[in-house]
């Protein structure tokens, strides 16, 4: 289903862009320092690993396909990189922030229900139909919402960085070795409260 989405969407519109935040570079680009030796070509300029992302079926938890620096190293210097998002039937991208870019959202299937929170906490909220972009600012906590409990959805995500980062709010604030104590003052609740919410973030065995 995901790639009949992509099918019905201009192409002119999988070509977000936004403001960059990576330093300027002096070079036309970045060669990978293990790369010395070895010729450049086209191949080197080429991501494939969308291909399994884009398929008929969708995954059974919210999946992020990225093309960061990390996966893609022609990326380095260049203030830019995607990620191909599916959110199964019911499914969230929990609140998380990106500190080093802002996110431009479209929407390529099904529906989404998405919202920032800014520094006065102010929350803005806003649903998603097929071919919508959504604007995240740089820095803030954000998060997308599949709440149809039937149809999957699917985004495609530019950022204006080849490294824009991901840091997971549950996840930094309740598995990241913070103690107890702190969380239950910070929460306003008890320390087994803490170690219940713990536990449910734990890897699953």
């Amino acid at each position: 289903m995901a790639l009949n989405f992509l099918k019905s969407v201009p192409f002119f519109l999988l070509l977000a862009v936004v403001m960059a935040g990576d330093p300027d570079i002096l070079v036309d680009f970045i060669v990978p320092v293990n790369s010395t030796g070895k010729a450049i070509d086209g191949c080197f300029f080429t991501f494939t690993g969308m291909r399994n992302a884009i398929n008929p079926d969708y995954p059974s938890n919210f999946t992020a396909t990225k093309a960061s620096v990390k996966e893609f190293p022609a990326l380095d210097g260049q203030s830019v990189s995607f990620a191909f998002l599916e959110y199964p039937a019911g499914s969230i991208n929990p609140p998380h922030t990106h500190p080093r870019s802002a996110e431009l959202l479209l929407v390529v299937g099904g529906t989404l229900n998405v919202g920032f929170v800014d520094t006065t906490n102010k929350l803005y909220t806003q649903t998603l139909n097929l071919g919508d972009i959504f604007l995240f600012p740089k820095g803030m906590v954000h998060y997308q919402s599949n709440d149809d409990p039937k149809q999957p959805a699917a985004a495609i995500a530019a950022f204006g960085s080849a490294n824009p980062g991901t840091i997971s709010v549950p996840m930094s604030v309740f598995t990241s070795g913070i103690d107890d104590n702190i969380l239950a003052k910070a929460f306003k609740t008890d320390v087994s409260t803490i170690m219940k919410l713990k536990a449910g973030l734990a890897p699953k065995a």
